[in-house]
């Protein structure tokens, strides 16, 4: 990568756009936001602001900054590292968030569902909230900033470079007295513990599935993207065992992926409610108490695992 005709910061920017868009790099927002990821890392690998004004763009920059930056954009585009792991650092509903390859880059529906407080299916205000497998604690931390009420918000994982990297976060944002970690495996060191909201993006590709992902998300960690049973372990098991940590009037809120239609036809006695957002191949279901409970009963009656016949 030759620095020639490469002065400014609006030079590297308006370069990296067209570099992306020949190489074809993949981007978890489509192609609109090449532009934004061009910006955000050439000032993000010299730790300026995005809100950087653009006046500021015509400046030169020194021979040590040539260095960085285009070290950084050689790293994005001939290895397909994601911005996100380049610079440490992602967004999530206004939330900015320390990220490392320890945990799955934060993108989900629930960036947009969470503000809009999961009305009108949320009946009251809740007092507990939990995000099981919460990698960078991305979904728990905005639901503690948009339930300001809520007492007591744990983030749980059964990987534990991620709580400690969801431990940070909670400390940059100053939410220490609200928001906490716990080790977990699914629910099983939450036994006797009840929530009014439940959140989760749990892993729900299958191998097949996770091998056709471009190459970006395959520095993702397996174990938060590929599950069993073509995809649908995690997502059963916590359909099962929801109703057992769920208050009488609390919900699931439940991010599944491609397997809507497979699991409306599997289950089609339950009556799966899924939120409106506008990500794609991402859905998200939401699921009382009660609707939990059931279920419970049906899968136990006719056994967890259900035939896919895509694993």
């Amino acid at each position: 990568m030759s620095e020639s005709g490469l002065v400014t910061l609006r030079d590297y920017i308006r370069w990296s756009v067209s570099q992306f868009s020949r190489e074809q790099l993949f981007f978890q927002g489509g192609e609109e936001s090449v532009f934004e990821e061009a910006r955000a890392l050439v000032l993000g690998s010299l730790y300026l602001p995005e809100q950087l004004h653009d006046k500021y763009l015509d400046c030169n920059l020194h021979t040590d900054e040539h260095v960085v930056v285009q070290s950084i954009l050689r790293k994005r585009i001939e290895q397909r590292i994601p911005s996100a792991y380049l610079l440490g650092r992602a967004w999530f509903a206004g939330l900015s968030l320390q990220i490392n390859e320890s945990v799955a880059i934060p993108y989900s529906p629930l960036e947009e569902l969470i503000p809009q407080r999961f009305a009108p299916w949320l009946i009251q205000s809740p007092q507990r909230i939990l995000d099981l497998y919460t990698g960078s604690g991305c979904a728990g931390l905005a639901c503690a900033m948009h339930f300001p009420n809520a007492q007591e918000v744990v983030l749980a994982d059964d990987c534990a470079a991620a709580l400690d990297l969801a431990a940070e976060n909670i400390t940059a944002h100053n939410l220490d007295q609200r928001v906490t970690v716990q080790y977990s495996e699914l629910f099983s060191q939450l036994c006797g513990q009840r929530f009014d909201l439940i959140v989760c993006k749990p892993p729900y590709l299958s191998v097949e599935q996770w091998t056709q992902l471009p190459r970006e998300m395959h520095y993702e960690p397996q174990a938060s993207t590929i599950a069993k049973n073509g995809g649908l372990e995690s997502i059963q098991l916590i359909l099962q065992q929801a109703c057992d940590h769920l208050t009488d009037e609390g919900l699931l809120v439940l991010e599944v992926g491609p397997h809507r239609a497979h699991l409306s036809a599997l289950y089609s006695d339950i009556d799966f409610t899924w939120l409106e957002h506008s990500y794609t191949d991402r859905d998200v279901l939401a699921l009382t108490a009660q609707q939990c409970s059931q279920y419970r009963v049906l899968s136990t009656s006719d056994g967890l695992a259900r035939s896919n016949p895509d694993q």
